[in-house]
């Protein structure tokens, strides 16, 4: 390895704006139990999973439903 190297020459990511972004949430751990064995089954990470399906949720304007008591 060098002891320096040059990067003026260096240009920016440009997949960098696509990259994602982590943030904190809070998920029950019920939840997190299932993307995990679905992690398992399917050989996918299961912060993935999550994202995937997110995702998927977010594309096709799907939005929750809740049941008030």
């Amino acid at each position: 390895m060098r002891k320096e190297y040059d990067f003026s020459k260096s240009t920016k990511n440009p997949y960098a704006k696509q990259l994602k972004q982590q943030i904190s949430i809070r998920i029950e751990r019920q939840t997190i139990d299932y993307f995990k064995s679905l992690a398992g089954e399917t050989g996918v990470p299961y912060q993935n999973l999550i994202n995937l399906y997110l995702r998927d949720c977010a594309q096709s304007h799907r939005k929750p439903q809740f049941k008030w008591s």
